[in-house]
């Protein structure tokens, strides 16, 4: 596949003299895009997505820590910490009960992770 090297005439590349004019409207907030970098920062970790897929998939909606520990074989420090930062970033959130801590996914924090994932639909067709 070549790229072209011609430019675009006047009419063609818009009203500034860019291929996309309108682009810049489509940036995010910055502190948006820090919140959004530091959910998917969190999630992005073998253990971590396994533990995410855990909760999400657990009967009631929500797992204990000793669940966890034992499902993944590793330590209570271990999880916890995984547990804290994705709690930390929005993805999760805790419940004390007692001496255990309960864990279930942020309704909020998942629209928002998946909807990064999601094409924003079909841009505007070119006025002809």
């Amino acid at each position: 596949m070549g790229i072209s090297t011609s430019e675009a005439g006047p009419e063609e590349a818009g009203e500034a003299g860019t291929c996309t004019p309108s682009l810049s409207c489509l940036l995010i907030d910055r502190e948006e895009a820090e919140r959004l970098a530091a959910m998917l920062k969190a999630i992005a970790d073998p253990t971590r997505l396994q533990l995410f897929r855990l909760i999400e998939r657990a009967p009631r909606g929500e797992a204990c820590v000793c669940d966890l520990t034992q499902c993944l074989g590793l330590r209570q420090p271990t999880v916890s910490h995984h547990l804290k930062l994705m709690t930390e970033a929005g993805l999760l959130d805790r419940e004390r009960r007692g001496a255990w801590v309960w864990y279930s996914v942020n309704p909020d924090g998942l629209r928002r992770l998946r909807a990064i994932l999601e094409p924003v639909g079909e841009p505007e067709a070119a006025a002809a």
